[in-house]
Parts: structure tokens; sequence; C-alpha cells
């Protein structure tokens, strides 16, 4: 099967550093503040796929407020539309191999049930995947260009099969019945080996290879740990994995699926997240999570030697893709500064083309700051990273307030990518620590199980040490620190506001969990195949640990909280419920404490639509302005703000 190159395009709160900023003249010089507006007409642009004769390239852009897929020159050029939506986002998935029909997908704006469509050559568009309810996945094209994979839960909707789909009349039939709660992870190009993986807790998986031919499955890996397939050699004669047996961090592995010899192929001082072969297979590419960041080589497969990158003067090369001739390369380009735009790159001839330009015009890229990585002891002693946003007028005569931000997941990351918002709070005056405490990913395994059944406790008293971190920098006003986060982070601002109360002076919850128990009873079907390692890791709502469950759930003690709480979600969020943002807002307002509540119908789980995302994150900083930034008392409850956002 050809193979999609992993693209790690980290969206909606997950944000993240680079080297630590000395230039103390930049430091504290006068900047001039952009408004929301101006930080939103930043584009995104994600995709990327090479058409049949290398002249395009299919994308996604939220240019007019919401994503619909583009095709552009693949020398740089004018984009042309493709969808024209003004509802429902569309994104880029691939050209077809042979033709330039061109391959869709969408969701029922955050409803997470995605669906496949094709655009005809004659431009019409056409649903292949139309079954209500049914979640479909795109896995890649077969080796003779004839057909698409997928993965579909049709027949189960905990388990999806797998399915090869006829590019001529888009018929399909199933490869593989899921009746064991695998997750696919890919297949060889002869069709014959399938490697699954069976989830046994939230570090550590085991992996296995199906043979369809002798229908025999065999395991891969011998010890507990995490195992992760990421690729067929293209003779279909090894499977390439990574593993971290043994190990703090995972390495890159080949396993010959007849000998069953397995090899150490690659191994850095941090984790190997991914690795793939191009269409021929004369490159592969590996990235590496180093310290947040994503480090990119490109191995010549002749002579195992990685090949030479442009140089982008400071910016980091965050994900590539290759044409199926191996003749052109896709590039983003980005860093905590700047947002990621994309190059592309031909092998042969060396030539070198910027295909966007994302920065607003108006937004002067020196008034955008540089975030640094730092570290500091938590109560125990344990070393916790966090990435650090310091606005450039900030100073000791000049002391700005400070916000913690907290990651999504629970095993999240903040990572060293560019945000909108963390650049928008830091212009107008607001520092960010985002605290990557104990239980995130990306700093060995031991760290990441550190949380496991004790959220709630170790992993938030690593961030009150980040607040207390801050309150010691001579730049920072130690009496106006808040915390914030979305989803895994939102519970850990209510858990803050709730068993910590006096820590924090104002909490921005985004759609955050606040009762467990519903939250685990709740999950979408198809997680199943990871359900029990999310209860081996947070709790079994059906069991004892209930009684933990509750006592960390922060809807259970809204009476505590005393310090003034924003709260938005959207309705449509199939992971944290609308109904958990609906009761923590109504049982704080029962203490007398100022509460506002901002919420959007056609959003699901992370605000997608400019339009949304202007107002969800003009009015956090309204909201910061009033009660963290102004030496304001509390006098009561603000008005609710309940924002409805038209949808079809």
């Amino acid at each position: 099967m050809k193979s999609k190159l992993l693209a790690f395009l980290i969206i909606l709160f997950v944000f993240s550093c680079k080297e630590e900023n000395k230039d103390k003249d930049i430091a504290q010089r006068e900047v001039q503040l952009y408004s929301i507006e101006q930080f939103m007409d930043n584009e995104a642009v994600g995709g990327g796929s090479f058409s049949s004769d290398n002249s395009k390239l299919l994308m996604s852009s939220n240019r007019t407020g919401i994503y619909n897929v583009y095709t552009v020159p693949a020398t740089g050029g004018e984009l042309t539309p493709i969808t024209q939506s003004d509802t429902t986002s569309y994104f880029a998935d691939s050209y077809f191999p042979q033709d330039d029909r061109m391959l869709l997908s969408a969701d029922g704006n955050g409803d997470e049930i995605d669906h496949l469509y094709v655009r005809e050559l004659d431009g019409t568009i056409k649903d292949i995947t139309p079954y209500e309810g049914v979640k479909s996945n795109f896995y890649g094209w077969s080796k003779d260009d004839k057909y698409l994979y997928y993965g579909s839960n049709k027949r189960d909707p905990r388990f999806f099969d797998v399915y090869k789909m006829s590019i001529d009349d888009y018929s399909a039939e199933m490869l593989y019945q899921n009746n064991d709660g695998m997750n696919f992870s890919g297949m060889s190009d002869d069709e014959n080996f399938f490697a699954l993986s069976k989830t046994v807790n939230t570090n550590d998986s085991d992996l296995f290879v199906y043979n369809a031919n002798t229908k025999e499955t065999i395991k891969v890996n011998d010890n507990l740990s995490a195992n992760s397939a990421q690729d067929f050699s293209k003779d279909s004669s090894k499977l390439y994995y990574t593993t971290d047996d043994g190990s703090e961090f995972s390495y890159l592995m080949s396993y010959d699926l007849n000998t069953k010899e397995k090899k150490k192929v690659v191994e850095k001082s941090w984790d190997i997240l991914g690795s793939g072969f191009t269409s021929e297979g004369s490159y592969m590419v590996v990235y590496v999570n180093e310290d947040g960041k994503n480090a990119i080589e490109v191995i010549d497969t002749k002579n195992s030697e990685p090949i030479e990158l442009p140089d982008f003067e400071g910016k980091s090369i965050t994900s590539v893709g290759f044409s199926d001739d191996e003749k052109w390369m896709r590039m983003y380009v980005g860093g905590s500064n700047s947002p990621s735009d994309m190059y592309t790159y031909n092998l042969e001839t060396k030539a070198q083309h910027r295909i966007t330009n994302v920065l607003n015009d108006d937004i002067n890229p020196q008034d955008l700051v540089k975030a640094s990585v730092v570290r500091f002891k938590s109560f125990d002693g344990v070393e916790i990273p966090a990435i650090y946003y310091l606005p450039h007028q900030a100073s000791a005569d000049n002391k700005v307030p400070a916000m913690v931000w907290v990651h999504g997941g629970p095993g999240g990351q903040t990572r060293q990518n560019f945000s909108s918002l963390i650049q928008f709070m830091v212009n107008q005056g607001y520092a960010i620590l985002a605290v990557n405490n104990r239980g995130s990913s990306g700093y060995g395994k031991t760290f990441y199980q550190m949380d496991d059944k004790n959220h709630g406790e170790n992993d938030l008293q690593d961030c009150v040490e980040g607040k207390n971190w801050l309150a010691t920098q001579p730049e920072i006003d130690g009496n106006k620190i808040g915390i914030i986060g979305g989803s895994y982070g939102g519970y850990m601002t209510m858990a803050a506001l709730t068993y910590t109360p006096e820590e924090f002076d104002v909490g921005v919850n985004l759609f955050g969990v606040t009762n467990w128990m519903r939250t685990l009873k709740s999950i979408p079907p198809y997680w199943e195949s990871f359900r029990e390692a999310l209860y081996k890791e947070l709790g079994d709502p059906y069991s004892a640990d209930s009684v933990r469950l509750k006592r960390i759930s922060p809807l259970f003690h809204t009476d505590k909280v005393t310090k003034p709480l924003i709260v938005l979600q959207g309705s449509k969020d199939p992971r944290v419920l609308q109904v958990e943002s609906d009761e923590i807002v109504a049982g704080v307002r029962k203490n007398g404490v100022p509460v506002e509540y901002v919420l959007f119908e056609d959003e699901g789980h992370g605000f997608i639509k400019k339009e949304n995302q202007i107002e969800a994150y003009s009015k956090i900083v309204e909201f910061l302005d009033k009660y963290l930034k102004e030496d304001k008392p509390l006098d009561g409850e603000i008005e609710s703000k309940e924002i409805e956002s038209e949808s079809e």
C-alpha cells in the first residue's frame, strides 16, 4: 500500500517553543498591538498532495473563514478553489494517482463522523461513504493505482474494518474484518500482510502481523512496551515499527516477515515519532520529537545517509511529503513565532518555491514572540519542562500578568508550533507558561506514566509550581497569574479552581472535563479499542474507582470556586459533552462568582471556524483584561454570553 507519510500538523490547543531569546533589547522594546481579527487573518493551510503530473498541489486553507480545498501550481501562484462551502469545513486528502480527481473529507461541524468525497473531473462532488453515523478514514492507494484503501466502522460502530474501493465505480470489498478490537496500522503493497496493534494501556500496545494468505496472526513484540507500526518495505519483506522496549524513548526497528529477525534501524536521544517510505522506496522519512519540536531526516535508502535539506534560517521543517515519482518534495516550515508556510523543492534541480505566505501582512514578524524552553523543579523534585512566552514589552519595571497553559490529553504535549491565540495573548501583554506536567508525552515513558490514576493531584501541583516559578521572574506580576487549558487542560483549570482555590487568580476552561464518570461512560463507540486503556490510566467508572473519580471531578466541588471563570464549549463535541460545561457554569454561579459562558452551536472539540475563533479568543482576553490585568474588586456575577453561531 502506498503509505501516507506522517504529517504532524498540530492544531487547536497543542502549542510549543524554540530556543531562549537572550536579546534583552528586543525583550523590552515597544511593540505594536494587534486586534484578534488581525491575528486570525493569518491563514492556516494543510495537505499538499501532488497531482499525477506534478504540476499542482491539493491543499486545504481557512482563508474564507472555514476550511475549503484548493489547488495551487507546484511552483507557486494563485489558489484555485475546489470547494466553496460556508458551513462545513472540507479537507484535502489526496489527488488520485493517475488523473485529476481529488479525494476530500469532511465531518458534520465537529461531530468527528468523517466521510470521504470525490471531486470528479466535471467538478461534481460525490460522497463515496454515504452512511449515516459511520466514520471513514482514508488509508492510501494500491500499488497499481486502481484502488483506494479506507477504514470504516459501518459493520460495527466500535471497530474499523479495512476496505478496498475501485476508483472506477467506487464499489468496495472488505479486506480485513476487525472482530478483536485491533487498530489497523498499515498493509504491505502485495495486500498480504496487515500491521495491527492492540492497546494495553495508554503507553503500551502489542504489535501483530496478520497474514491474509495463511490467516495467521503473529505477535511482533516480546515485552510490554509501546509499539507502533510505521511502514512496510516496498518489496513486502519487512515491517518497520517503533518501540520503547528496554528504553525510555522510542526507536525504529525492522522486522523480517519471513525470518522473524529484528534489527534496530534508527535510535535518537528523543522519541522517534514516526517513519515512512516514499512511493518507490528511495527515501525514508524519520520524525523525531526533539524537546517538543519536529526534527526531520530524509534518508537515502541506497546508502542509509540523510540527504541535505534546504536551510530556512532558524525556522524548522515540520513535515514533508513526496510526489509519486519522488522528484518533488513538499515541506511545511515554521516556528513558535512563525506560522507554517508550504514550500516545494525539486530534488533534481534543487529549485525551491514558496507556495504560501500565511502571516497577515498587517503583522510585523518582529512583534511576534519566540518561545523558550524552561525547566523547574516540582514539589517532589521532579523536573518539569515548560514552554515560555514573555511579551516584548515586559521588564522588571513593567511587570506583566501571566497564564499557566495546560495542554490537552491527558498525555498530550505542548510543542513548538505557532499559535495565533497564544501570540495574541502575549501581544496584549500576558506571559504564557505552557507546562508539560508529569504525564505529558515526549519526555520518556517513566515521566509519561507518572500521573496514572493521579490526575488532579500531582499533575496539578506541577501547574502550581509553574505558577510559583512565574512569580519569581522579575518581569512577572506574581499577584496576577491565572490558568488556562482545553479538554484535559480545561479539566486542570477547573481542578485548580476547586482543589487549590487560592493559587490562581482566574480560570479559562475550554471544553474541559468536569465529571470524569460521565465522560468515561460516554466516550464515542469508535474509541472502543482504547477504552480499557483509558480506564487503566484514569479509573474504571463502573468499579470502585468511581469513588476516586467523583473525588477528582470538579463538578462535585464547585462550592470551593472563588475566582472568576470563563467557560467555552462547542455543542457538537463528542468527547466532552456540552452538559459538562452547562453544569459547571451553573454550579459555580451559585457561589456568586463572576462566570462567563461562550457556547457555539456549530463547533466540536475545538473551534475551527474563524468567526467563532475570533469571538472565543476576544472574549478570553476581554475577560482577562477585566479580572486579571485590572485591579478591580470582584463585584458579583457578570452577564452570561451565550454565542450561538448559525449552522445548517
